[in-house]
């Protein structure tokens, strides 16, 4: 067992994910502009990544249990470090779409299963520092992510940003390979559940191409409405599978007895899709629109990662004290006000301190405040053998939310064109936005005061 080098090869496999996941926003226009992009389709550019993170990343952790977490977490290294070669000399918005689909089944791969060694290769106090340094490099890939990403666009074009990637899947393939122990290998008697996968994929994938044709004025009506139907039939059958296989699902609906689980997976899904909105449309307005560098436009969301990194340790105390759903319910309701912010800039002049820095710095700090109560009150919200379930569950709803989110961007990506008409857009998502944030602090009405309280009870049975 090599305790610091299985560390680095996790944190550097996942940051490849986390940072991937952001640097995108900032590209936009530079890809856009040097692939021919039409602005009705400009949001693939984030959804074809999103879509198979979003769906496969539970098949993800289930492949690694079964055949081994490092032989998973290095099969997904490969993908994604492949798929980043290939985005980078992407001829064509289709090669570079379906590079960017192979990257997120990499990241679906091997985000899970990179948590998942650290949680087998160790035990006791070392598991939570190791866990806690893991998820401290997480926020700072989200931090630099951005600002190196602009840096990197502005200096050298967008293509740079995706060859990146491959000294570093390099290294952390280097020390997965040479110091990670392989997990033992469960081998369950029950069929993995690759059907409900793939009914997920394709409901997500039929909605995400019906919203995004829907913004474009030339494409079918008829077309986009049979497929947005088709992905709601797709969903309702996966559903019945997850009925019928019952804890043999990739998502058990069990977990949905609870109400506090409920009232949590909709104010992850109100919340992450505000986010998600912002952090693609702020950048693409501010470079796009302002013609702001992209490095600058990649730090003007800097307070976001930073206010979670810093009051994650601090929120995460407050809720064991007091319960999640004030904090949630309060952090939701500054997200909404920050998002409604956005809402007033003008179109002739954007100053950062001004006009930028105040909305963001409301909506880093409502995030900041829910991220460690959200995670806690999933895990304390279901029964303890759907505990790795229910947060790997939670995790794909963000996701999945972003990635919706950003497929009803395309009806302002359209309107690029013409700054003021843009603006119109603009300011309607952003009060779309703000109105998804207060749901998710009604949604926070529905946690039950007490579930982390008496989980976490010293009164209460280990």
């Amino acid at each position: 067992m090599h305790p610091r080098a299985t560390l680095a090869a996790t944190i550097l496999g996942s940051s490849l994910a986390f940072i991937d996941g952001s640097v995108v926003n900032v590209a936009l226009p530079a890809l856009a502009q040097d692939l021919a992009i039409v602005p009705a389709e400009l949001s693939w550019a984030i959804n074809a990544y999103l879509l198979p993170v979003g769906a496969l990343t539970l098949l993800g952790g289930a492949l690694g249990d079964r055949f081994g977490r490092r032989r998973l977490f290095q099969m997904g290294l490969s993908v994604f470090t492949l798929a980043s070669v290939a985005c980078a000399a992407a001829p064509s918005p289709a090669w570079f779409l379906a590079a960017r689909g192979l990257q997120g089944l990499g990241a679906a791969l091997l985000m899970p299963n990179s948590l998942a060694i650290l949680g087998g290769g160790f035990s006791g106090e070392a598991r939570g520092r190791a866990i806690g340094t893991w998820a401290a490099a997480g926020a700072l890939a989200g931090v630099v992510g951005p600002v190196i990403g602009g840096w990197l666009v502005d200096a050298t074009g967008w293509r740079s940003i995706f060859l990146l990637n491959v000294p570093i899947g390099a290294g952390a393939g280097y020390l997965a390979f040479k110091y990670v122990e392989e997990s033992n290998v469960d081998q369950p008697a029950a069929p993995l559940d690759a059907v409900g996968a793939a009914l997920a994929t394709g409901a997500l994938f039929l909605l995400t191409w019906a919203l995004t044709q829907a913004s474009d004025t030339s494409a079918s009506r008829a077309l986009s409405g049979s497929a947005g139907a088709a992905g709601c039939v797709l969903l309702g059958v996966f559903l019945r599978q997850e009925a019928r296989l019952k804890d043999r699902a990739i998502v058990p609906l069990a977990m949905f007895a609870s109400p506090t689980f409920i009232g949590l997976t909709l104010l992850t899904s109100f919340l992450y899709a505000s986010l998600g909105g912002l952090v693609v449309l702020l950048p693409f307005f501010l470079i796009k629109i302002r013609a702001w560098p992209a490095v600058a436009a990649g730090a003007a969301l800097l307070p976001v990662p930073v206010l979670i990194g810093l009051g994650s340790r601090y929120m995460g105390r407050v809720a064991a004290r007091h319960g999640e759903r004030l904090p949630l319910a309060i952090g939701s309701t500054l997200v909404a006000v920050g998002l409604a912010l956005y809402g007033v800039i003008g179109l002739q002049s954007v100053h950062y301190w001004t006009d930028i820095f105040p909305a963001t710095l409301l909506v880093a700090l409502g995030m900041g405040a829910c991220v460690a109560p959200l995670t806690t009150a999933v895990m304390t919200s279901v029964d303890a053998r759907h505990v790795g379930l229910a947060s790997g569950f939670n995790s794909a709803v963000a996701r999945v939310a972003g990635l919706l989110a950003t497929a009803m961007l395309g009806f302002v990506f359209a309107r690029q064109s013409n700054a003021a008409a843009f603006m119109v857009g603009f300011r309607s998502a952003t009060l779309i936005g703000a109105g998804l944030a207060a749901l998710a602090a009604i949604s926070a009405l529905l946690i039950d005061r007490g579930s982390v309280s008496a989980a976490q009870s010293p009164a209460a049975p280990s």
